[in-house]
């Protein structure tokens, strides 16, 4: 397979099967059973690591307290003492995000054996290079601004808000609310396939030694900062709307 055929192959979103409801099908790709898999992995963890808890924390208990504390901390850094109402979603989409975009890093390598080039029986893609996911990202995340802010300030108040600081204002107050799911949706998509396009460019043109190691940084670490600026503008529109 040339490079260019498996970069076209790598970029398609491929229907794993079709649920029928009524007249409707709904196709079940890649993304979705990619996603599946990264919130078993996360409900299954949260079960084994939640067992037979100590009073006083130590090895896998103190890693998993102190990790929690750190996406707490996300949530008590803005909001004080009613972070508990926000840091639920901040850690869960920080997980999420994170998971998925690192996962790719365990997709099996090429094997060379007897003058033979054997390719991985599959790939793993990560699911925030799917624009369809990350724009239900941040629609979510909006809409947890829009329904955080009416809570904090009342109808009255959401809507004063919107003409400050002048009257002028208001239509360019009212387009953010479309303004920051679709910058949010766009920074982590084009940065997640990005990297994903340079992976399998390395890995088609140079299979052995430098996929692993470019992936350390377009898996791990641009993986955990793309989740971290994610995490962090939520969080910031959350404190914009619930301040008063």
């Amino acid at each position: 397979m040339t490079i260019g055929e498996r970069l076209n192959d790598a970029l398609q979103f491929k229907t794993i099967f079709t649920i029928q409801a009524g007249n409707f099908k709904i196709p079940i790709t890649e993304t979705v059973i990619i996603s599946w898999v990264v919130m078993a992995l996360l409900i299954g963890l949260s079960l084994v690591l939640t067992r037979r808890l100590k009073q006083i924390p130590s090895g896998p208990q103190a890693l998993l307290e102190g990790g929690i504390e750190f996406l707490n901390g996300l949530s008590k850094n803005y909001f004080g003492p009613r972070f508990s109402s926000f840091a639920p979603y901040i850690g869960t989409i920080f997980l999420f995000l994170l998971a998925g975009n690192i996962i790719p890093a365990f997709t099996p390598v090429a094997v060379h054996f007897g003058g033979r080039t054997f390719e991985p029986p599959f790939e793993i893609k990560p699911p925030t290079r799917d624009i369809n996911l990350t724009g239900a990202l941040a629609i979510m995340s909006i809409l947890l601004v829009l329904a955080a802010g009416l809570r904090a300030r009342g109808l009255k108040g959401w809507a004063k808000n919107l003409l400050h600081p002048v009257p002028l204002m208001l239509p360019f107050n009212l387009l953010e609310y479309a303004i920051r799911p679709l910058s949010m949706c766009l920074r982590l998509f084009g940065n997640m396939l990005g990297g994903f396009i340079i992976m399998v460019l390395i890995g088609s043109a140079v299979p052995v030694v430098l996929p692993p190691l470019f992936s350390l940084y377009f898996d791990f670490l641009d993986g955990l900062i793309q989740a971290l600026v994610f995490t962090f503008l939520t969080v910031l529109f959350l404190s914009e709307a619930v301040t008063l």
